[in-house]
């Protein structure tokens, strides 16, 4: 039959279990492959009805044989291998492996021959395998019918006996073909050769190999490996054969018995005995055991392995490990094996998790009855340790099935009958013979692994009883998959490999084996490990422990391997070992801090790495010898060893060390878990900052020097992913729920501080401590004595000296008794209740404060029930001190070897009678003393060796429930907490490695570090962190170096249209690629972050201030700024301007001379290099790449503190006294005409100009501009700023005062209602200023001032009606460059609407406008120019007039605001509420005189217009007044001292063509006023006198010297009004008014002095009739003033006429 055929029967027969067919099974790589635990399919919910109790139950049909009841087992089997398929027949192959195994037992036998039925198959007298293993007829039976059918009847009728045919009876065809042994027996007699035979037989009629009997199949291959002193090749040759039969699938889950098949292979190959004869063999059969258990356990069958199963293959395996005889490979491979088989069976505690049910715990309520009943041991030889038994081969104790339930232990193949466990007979490999030897000479090796000499030699009888003993225990096999028991038993036995008290009695390469395979046991299931209570106490206290003291050996193979496991295990068990956490990584910190000070490096400085700290917090300063608290001091060496000192380990320790913590550290959630568990738990250390600075101070490079290279690198990679971990959880979302609240926690940390603060305190000064920690609430009553001693008792932190001083302290007899009763001495010897309580504290020096403590101890031992073995407290008293004297004798190390100790004797001598006149019973003092010998009582805390170590076990062990779980947070709600507690060392390394950095990677991690940590402190608004990166990023960029370099170095280089300013910053910024990135970083991380900026903006604002004044970067641009109206802030100019493009074709060495020698005779900067331009280029291109231009635009919307603190740092930088600026020389003829205006180009007393002062004041005032909101927030700052400055401008340039009233100006319009600003300080300020600073600073003080009266309001009336103001503007208007500027001020405010002349400041307008008209003076030259031009030419063409003039334009426009302010006049006198003669004097006098004033301007333009408003003024109706001193004041005021300057010589010579026209207006406006104001003069009592004057006035004008025009003009005014007062009756002779005759005779009297003939020409003495007929006074006056200035315009005329031939003449003389 083929073989497809016959699996096609197979299936038929045997149909798959229902999980899964052969062919749906996972295909694997192969054998021994296992896909992870990802892959293994889930069972469906459809098969959970199958589920039991029991997984197995015995069937009807086979009541010895488990049966699957479940589909439970079939999950794990799944991912177990599939077989090999063969091409052969597997019946034929098995037959083939029979036949080679008989003929290699045949070649290792005496005789070379085997009986015939040996060959044919036949049966020799032999045990059948059904009662072998005492199978009842009908189970074999029906195993026979399973089988096939085919199974002869011979083996269930043949006899019942031994193995070996029973005594010497018939031995059938055996002995008549003569094969006898040595005993007359024939090799068929062998039951070894025989069961082949039987099972050939058996095979004969099997189709199907699947559906054989795997009991059967197996059992005479069982035979001949449990066989003792069986040759090794036909071992090797039998293991072989079994691997294959499990491999091709012979054996499969498909076959009968197959769980009694397996657990029968398991037994059998874990009690392997064998010849040792040859060493290379024993290897190979051990290498071959090793293999098929491996097959066995990743095979489909493993799943069903028993407990007792697995414990004694990983036993086995383990004993192979041990083995120092055996080779380095063998033991090699086994490790590998055992790793492979640990990671299978941990692999299936998974499995098992899911099939115990869904609940947490079902999994250990089912196993929890048989969790003890499996042991496994190791070999004596190899493992002498304190585990029990004395057998290395674990098997279970059978009981028949039927008497009691199954129970798991172990016997041996053999008891003797105390039951003792017993091993089989082995003997060394020097006494081992052959097999072909007798028996009774051999010897061979078991499994069982104590190699010893054999005691007795089996013969083939008592080889077949063991067999059939061996079966007979088969029946009773639990055939019950296994579970959680052995799975803990094994993780037991490898924890115990580790314990460092057996380190004598095994090697270290055992450990280090132990260590790799639990390694691989917590990758796989650690936290399936943690979960199960019976795994996590292991791990929790053997584990932990036994790790924690193998880290501190000096053997790198143990250590290496120490760590690894111990990181593994923190990785995956560490929710349930938060203490054992605190306590591993406390020391490794304590080892790996140095405590050496940081170096300091010559470009480093120091405040850059200050936030490193120097010690961690946990580690305390080593007490001194002398207060060590014990008799024995610990050696330095040893302190140094264990951690004391820092820690003296090798280097290659250390950084296996730092790589343990880097994997720790690669937990994204590690550093979280320490902050929360341990920095915000009062009674924890501080790990997580501990261990920040750890890595911080180790990341620095001089940590290379006492430990490797790799350290820092390791060191600031865990640093940099720590940060990386938060900068990933920055946007995640928070996740609150089961986690402890963040308020909560900082509470906790802030209550941390305070403890520690008080306990400190304390330490220092008790009284103090208490009352500190009283009055923050930790103490409720320091006053109470319990509420202190439970304080003292329960802080780990105070000083245990200080706890002894202080309770043992006179008058604190209450806290010394409440602190004995925090102690429980309950069922203790003295010993051990005095070890307790001086483990709490340390003794004090002196013996009162001794006897105090003693005595408080000995009223709490015996306050309770009196001991035994003492009789009363005087007893307990004095075997107190007995036994603090016996403690200091036996460990004094000042007591020489020479000198005797104290013995027992000596002891117990020394209490005689002392136990209430009694002698202490002897063993009781015995126990005291070995107690003390063994254990010296020391103060832990100070002390760091093994007893100290075993103390803080206990205190671990002991707190470990009441600190609960770990709690794993995987989440961000801490990380801003966490962060501000670490980010000073990690700032302070990145800075200290960026600065000492070399490689380009370094550099690139720490740019990304310092983003990251950028990212985290503005996420959370932790300014102080984010002001510290932007101070490191700034130093390191040496931008902001307070230290201005020299710009009049600086020179500027042209190409074309292009230029570059190169400069010694530029220079040094493009050479230094270090200083280019954290500048780059750093702009980076201040964009978008300036609203968290704080103190770093001062270090921001230097660099911005570098870079403008080297012209790296241009003046801040902001939109709507409010100072758009000034010009861009200037520069210092250049020492030197080259221009590329000309110079391009000069080259050579003459050129180059030239040049050099040139710039050096001129004392100019020489010209900079190719290499200094293109480190320029390189600076402006990193500075272009910063991007200032987005900070700027972000900073304009800040807002807040944010613009308080920027406006803080701006105001800052203005220097404040003289050294301030640094002086520096401009040469102004190296200037370019298209450079900026030298501004230091002044008097030597000016001060020098500074760029810096001006930016920072422009930057300021427009932030406060930006908002009224920002107004209100900072404009009192800059004001106050700004005040400052004009307070003391004799230090400042004339650009920066300048400036500053402009910003100034700008602040008052905007804060006005907030009376920041004072006008009237503000505008004595600036009238204050010197004349040139004045000048200099017009421009931009004009535009400040137009800024404030653009608008019509209470600013514009304030500023307009300050006499400063005027007087500014006054100032001002006399200088070309600002007068047109005032002059639009002027006008502003005159024409605005309301106008803003008022009572105020109408006089200063009225002045101001007169100024402008009379600076119009100027356009007289251009006006006389023009008549000499035209006397030139008989008709002149159209010339340009003077009013083409600017400033005689503005005297133009200023006659007409003087004017056409009189209109406003009557209602400034009516607003006034002044008398009239006062109204008129101060508003109508002003204007007269000013237009008065202009009369005599030199230019015709203004003069004329001048008079033209004099004379409408002057004739005004609303100047009619009845108040005779208003308009007789005109006279006095405005006329005559108008007359009186026109005839002054230099007022007529500045305009002799025009002046005397002048006079004539002047004259003739005369008469007119006074026949105006005729009427009312004539009831003036002055009258007389006026007159008189004006005659002599006229007088004057006609005598001056003018010539013909005044001559004829006064003499017709004149006779104008005398006409007219003699028309009116006013002047009229004596003869006709008696009461006039004074005024005819005086009037007469005066006119003949200079017109003699007047008075007959105008014949008014009476003789003309035509006086009756006269018009009334006031027709005749507007006549007379009709016709005077008809008469006035006929003498313009004339006059022009005359002055045209006159200048004709002078031309024709010319």
């Amino acid at each position: 039959m083929s073989s497809d055929a016959r699996a096609s029967a197979s299936a038929a027969a045997n149909p798959a279990p229902m999980d899964a067919s052969i062919d749906e099974l996972p295909l694997t790589a192969g054998l021994n492959s296992r896909p992870s635990t990802t892959s293994v399919p889930v069972r469906p919910a459809s098969q959970h009805h199958h589920t039991h109790n029991n997984l197995y139950h015995y069937s009807a049909a086979f009541p010895s044989t488990a049966v699957l009841t479940s589909a439970a087992a079939s999950s794990r089997m799944q991912y177990r291998s599939r077989p090999v398929s063969v091409a052969v027949d597997p019946v034929s192959l098995v037959i083939s492996e029979c036949i080679n195994i008989t003929s290699a037992i045949q070649k290792y036998a005496r005789s070379q021959h085997l009986s015939v039925s040996a060959i044919l198959g036949g049966s020799a007298p032999n045990t059948t395998v059904a009662q072998s293993f005492r199978l009842g007829a009908n189970s074999a039976e029906t195993a026979s019918r399973r089988a096939g059918g085919r199974r002869g009847a011979a083996g269930a009728r043949s006899r019942p006996g031994s193995a070996g045919g029973g005594a010497d009876g018939d031995f059938g065809p055996a002995s008549r073909w003569g094969l006898r042994g040595k005993k007359g027996k024939s090799m068929a007699d062998n039951p070894l050769i025989s069961g082949f035979g039987r099972l050939r037989q058996e095979l004969a009629g099997v189709e199907d190999i699947n559906s054989f009997d795997s009991l059967t199949l197996l059992y005479p291959f069982l035979q001949i490996i449990q066989a003792k002193g069986t040759a090794a090749p036909i071992t090797i040759l039998t293991l072989r054969a079994v691997r294959k039969f499990l491999a091709y699938g012979f054996i499969s889950p498909d076959s009968p018995r197959f769980p009694l098949a397996m657990q029968a292979l398991s037994q059998a190959i874990t009690h392997c005995q064998f010849d040792i004869s040859d060493h290379a063999q024993e290897e190979v059969v051990l290498l071959m055991i090793l293999n098929l258990m491996e097959d066995m356990l990743s095979g489909p069958g493993g799943d069903i392995l028993s407990d007792e199963s697995v414990c004694d293959m990983m036993g086995r395996g383990l004993t192979i490990c041990s083995r120092p005889r055996y080779s380095e490979v063998l033991r090699q491979t086994a490790e590998a094996t055992m790793v492979r088989m640990c990671q299978i069976i941990f692999e299936d505690l998974k499995h098992l998790e899911e099939e115990a049910g869904e609940e947490a715990d079902a999994l250990d309520r089912q196993t929890n009855a048989d969790m003890d009943s499996v042991k496994m041991v190791p070999g004596a030889e190899t493992h002498p340790s304190p585990l029990p038994g004395a057998s290395s081969t674990p098997t279970a104790v059978k009981k028949p099935v039927a008497e009691k339930p199954v129970q798991r232990g172990r016997t041996s193949s053999s008891s003797d009958g105390d039951g003792t466990a017993t091993t089989g007979s082995t003997g060394d490999a020097e006494e081992v013979q052959p097999l072909q030897k007798q028996a009774a000479d051999s010897g061979s090796v078991g499994m069982d692994g104590a190699d010893r000499p054999s005691v007795d030699t089996p013969t083939d009888d008592t080889e077949e009883k063991s067999m059939v003993s061996t079966t007979e225990d088969s029946e009773s096999v639990d055939l019950r998959p296994y579970s959680l028991p052995s799975v803990r038993e094994l993780f037991r036995v490898l924890v115990e490999f580790l314990n460092p008290n057996q380190r004598k009695q095994q090697p270290d390469t055992m450990i280090v084996m132990a260590l790799r395979i639990i390694h691989v046991a917590l990758e796989v299931a650690g936290p399936s490990i943690a979960r199960h209570p019976a795994l996590a106490s292991v791990a929790q206290d053997r584990l932990c422990c036994y790790l924690f003291q193998l880290v501190r050996s000096d053997n790198m193979a143990i250590l290496q391997e120490s760590l690894i496991v111990a990181s593994t295990l923190l990785s995956t068990c560490r929710g349930v070992l938060k203490l054992q956490q605190e306590l591993y990584l406390s020391y490794l910190i304590s080892c790996l801090h140095p405590a050496v000070d940081i170096p300091r490096e010559a470009n480093i400085d120091p405040s850059l790495y200050e936030g490193i700290p120097q010690a961690p917090k946990l580690v305390k300063p080593p007490p001194s010898q002398v207060s060590s608290g014990r008799s024995t001091p610990v050696q330095i060496k040893d302190r140094q060893k264990l951690g004391m000192e820092g820690g003296m380990r090798k280097p290659e320790a250390r950084q296996a060390m730092v790589e343990n913590i880097g994997v720790l550290a690669r937990m994204p959630t590690f550093m979280i878990e320490l902050f929360v568990n341990y920095d915000c738990d009062t009674d924890r250390t501080d790990l997580c900052e501990d261990m920040i600075g750890l890595l911080s101070r180790n990341a620095l490079p001089d940590s290379a020097t006492w430990s490797t290279t790799s350290v820092p690198p390791l060191c600031l990679d865990a640093l940099l992913r720590f940060v990386q971990f938060m900068a990933m959880r920055l946007e995640l979302p928070p996740v609150y729920e089961g986690l402890p609240d963040p308020a909560k926690l900082r509470e906790s940390r802030a209550r941390k501080k305070i403890i520690i603060r008080g306990t400190n305190k304390f330490n220092e000064n008790p009284k103090g401590g208490l009352a500190l920690l009283q009055d923050k609430g930790i103490i409720d009553d320091a006053t109470n004595p319990m509420s202190v001693a439970r304080f003292l008792k329960g802080t780990s932190r105070i000083s245990k000296k200080m706890v002894g001083e202080f309770i043992s302290k006179k008058g604190n007899d209450a806290v010394l008794a409440a602190f004995m009763d925090q102690f429980d001495f309950k069922d203790k010897r003295v010993d051990e209740a005095l070890r307790m309580m001086l483990e709490a504290f340390r003794l004090p020096g002196e013996s009162p404060l001794i006897e105090r403590i003693v005595t408080a101890f000995t009223e709490k031992y015996c306050a309770g029930e009196m001991p035994e073995d003492v009789a009363d407290k005087d007893a307990v008293y004095i075997l107190t001190y007995a036994v603090i004297m016996l403690n200091t004798d036996q460990h004094n190390p000042n007591v020489s070897k020479t000198q005797k100790r104290m013995a027992v004797g000596d002891f117990a001598r020394n209490l005689r009678g002392q136990n209430g006149g009694n002698d202490f019973a002897t063993e009781y003092l015995q126990d005291i003393f070995d107690s003390i010998q063994s254990n010296e009582i020391i103060l832990p805390e100070e002390h760091d060796n093994k007893h100290a170590f075993d103390y803080a076990w206990r205190e671990v062990l002991s707190k470990t429930d009441a600190a609960g779980p770990l709690i794993i947070p995987d989440t961000n709600i801490y990380d801003a907490d966490m962060f501000a507690t670490t980010w000073r060392p990690i700032v302070a390394t990145l800075s200290y490695v960026f600065m000492s950095a070399t490689d380009d990677t370094v550099f690139s991690r720490v740019i990304q570090g310092f983003d990251e940590c950028a990212l985290i402190a503005a996420k959370y608004e932790n300014t102080e962190a984010l002001d510290q990166i932007v101070y490191c990023l700034s130093h390191m960029s040496t931008l902001s170096q307070v230290v201005q370099s020299n710009t009049s170095l600086n020179t500027v280089v042209q190409v074309d249209k292009s230029s570059v300013m190169v400069s010694e910053l530029a220079v040094k910024l493009g050479r230094n690629f270090r200083a280019q990135l954290a500048a780059l970083v750093l702009f980076r991380v201040v964009s978008d972050h300036e609203h968290i900026l704080r103190n770093s903006w001062k270090h921001v604002i230097r660099i911005w201030l570098n870079l403008f004044e080297n012209s790296l970067i241009p003046v801040f641009s902001l939109s709507d700024s409010g100072v758009n109206d000034l010009p861009t802030i200037p520069l210092q100019s250049p020492g030197q301007v080259i221009d590329r493009g000309t110079k391009q074709n000069e080259s050579g060495f003459f050129s180059a001379f030239t040049s050099y020698i040139s710039s050096y005779a001129a004392d100019d900067p020489p010209e900079p290099s190719d290499e200094e331009l293109e480190s320029t280029l390189s600076a402006i291109d990193c500075v272009n790449s910063c991007h200032v231009d987005h900070v700027f635009a972000n900073v304009s919307n800040l807002s807040g503190d944010s613009l308080e603190a920027l406006v803080d740092a701006l105001l800052d930088q203005i220097p404040e006294d003289n050294a301030a600026g640094v002086v520096i020389k401009v040469k102004s003829d190296n200037v370019p005409p298209t450079s900026p205006a030298n501004p230091n180009n002044k008097p030597p007393n000016t001060p020098p100009y500074e760029p810096s002062p001006v930016y920072i004041l422009e930057l300021c005032t427009v932030l406060a501009l930006r908002s009224e909101a920002s107004v209100q927030l900072v404009g009192k700052r800059v004001v106050d700023a700004l005040q400052g400055i004009l307070r003391d401008v004799s230090r400042f340039h004339p650009i920066f005062i300048g400036r500053a009233t402009y910003y100034l100006f700008s602040l008052l319009r905007a804060s006005y209602n907030f009376d920041y600003v004072r006008v009237p300080m503000l505008l004595h300020a600036v009238s204050s200023f010197h004349k040139e600073t004045l000048k200099s600073t017009a421009s931009v003080i004009l535009k400040g001032l137009k800024l404030c009266i653009a608008t019509p309001g209470p600013l514009r009336s304030e500023i307009m009606t300050s006499p400063d103001f005027w007087a500014v503007l006054g100032t001002l208007s006399g200088y070309e460059e600002s007068a047109a500027t005032v002059f639009e001020i002027l006008e502003s405010g005159v024409s605005g609407s309301p106008p803003a002349i008022l009572a105020d400041n109408y006089e200063a307008a009225i002045i101001l406008c007169n100024e402008f008209a009379t600076a119009a003076s100027i356009g007289a030259v251009a006006e006389q120019q023009l008549d000499r031009k035209n006397r030139r030419v008989s008709r002149p063409p159209r010339q340009e007039k003077a009013s083409d003039n600017a400033a005689v334009q503005r005297g133009i426009k200023a006659i007409n605001i003087i004017y056409n302010m009189t209109s406003r006049i009557p209602y400034l006198m009516k607003q006034s509420h002044l008398e009239s003669s006062e109204a008129w004097s101060a508003y109508w006098l002003p204007i007269f005189q000013a237009l008065t004033n202009q009369c005599t301007n030199p230019c015709r333009e203004v003069r004329h217009l001048a008079f033209s408003s004099l004379q409408r003024s002057l004739l005004s109706p609303e100047l009619t007044s009845s108040d005779h001193r208003e308009w007789t004041a005109i006279f006095s005021e405005v006329l005559f001292p108008l007359i009186l300057k026109l005839l002054l010589p230099e007022v007529y010579s500045s305009d002799r063509d025009g002046m005397s026209e002048t006079r004539v207006q002047a004259a003739s406006l005369l008469c007119k006023v006074f026949l105006q104001y005729l009427v009312l003069l004539s009831a003036w009592d002055g009258m007389l006198d006026l007159w008189l004057k004006i005659i002599d006035i006229l007088d004057r004008l006609m005598n001056s010297g003018q010539g013909d025009s005044l001559e004829e003009a006064v003499p017709e005014n004149l006779k104008n009004v005398l006409l007219f007062m003699a028309s009116s009756g006013y002047l009229v002779a004596p003869s006709i008014d008696k009461s006039k005759e004074e005024l005819w005779v005086e009037t007469w009297k005066r006119i003949d002095r200079f017109l003699p003939d007047l008075k007959s020409e105008l014949a008014l003495d009476g003789t003309n009739d035509s006086q009756d007929e006269s018009p009334p006074p006031e027709e005749t006056t507007e006549r007379a003033v009709a016709d005077g200035e008809e008469n006035e315009k006929d003498d313009e005329d004339r006059k022009i006429e005359e002055s045209t031939e006159v200048d004709e003449k002078e031309t024709d003389a010319t």
